[in-house]
């Protein structure tokens, strides 16, 4: 019950301050506790993903013949056989490079072998990269990868030191090969690989 006393403090409350005031007032007087609405304030994280790029695969090739400084060099998945030859310090002025497809994807233990104007070169090297058309296949000097030694397996497309002497040391535990896709057994050459140097290989 509201005395007469706290009547006339709400009365004056009313006729003597602002309406935003005088409610804030009133409520004072009148003991009554103020409702505070609270606003609550969602703070949503936004996950930032970062796309780290992968590192290109590194890959080591052995260019051999009529270049600056033949040699064996590091380059990295993707690279050119134009690379190749850059990295070799570039043709000697006497080389020939025609039969090179400087375009060509390398492969880890490539071997690049570039001949000198009029060097007589047989297909099996691996300066021929562009692929070798069906009617021409006949005339293919293939390599016979139950006798040929290191260097004979090196002029096959794809084939480097490493898997030449593990054909050799695949042939000396497993004896001789039945037929050429029985490469595949041997350690480091797969179904891509094969595909690359079928035509370059014989058990004949």
């Amino acid at each position: 019950m509201i005395t007469p006393i706290a009547a006339i403090a709400v009365l004056s409350v009313v006729l003597f301050f602002p309406r935003g005031q005088a409610d804030s007032q009133l409520t004072v007087a009148s003991g009554l506790s103020p409702l505070i609405e609270v606003e609550e304030l969602e703070i949503v994280e936004e996950e930032t993903i970062i796309s780290v790029p992968t590192a290109p695969e590194p890959i080591v090739v052995d260019v051999q013949g009529a270049v600056t400084h033949p040699g064996v060099y590091s380059l990295v998945e993707g690279d050119r056989l134009i690379d190749a030859i850059h990295a070799a310090g570039g043709y000697l002025p006497h080389a020939d490079s025609r039969m090179l497809n400087h375009a060509m994807k390398l492969v880890d233990e490539f071997y690049i072998y570039v001949p000198i104007e009029g060097e007589e070169v047989s297909l099996s090297g691996s300066i021929l990269t562009t692929p070798v058309k069906e009617e021409d296949q006949k005339s293919v000097n293939k390599v016979n990868i139950n006798l040929a030694d290191m260097q004979e397996l090196m002029t096959i497309p794809g084939i480097g030191p490493s898997k030449a002497a593990a054909i050799i040391q695949y042939r000396d535990e497993n004896g001789s090969f039945t037929s050429t896709d029985r490469l595949m057994d041997v350690s480091g050459i797969g179904q891509k690989t094969f595909d690359r140097l079928e035509s370059f290989v014989t058990v004949d």
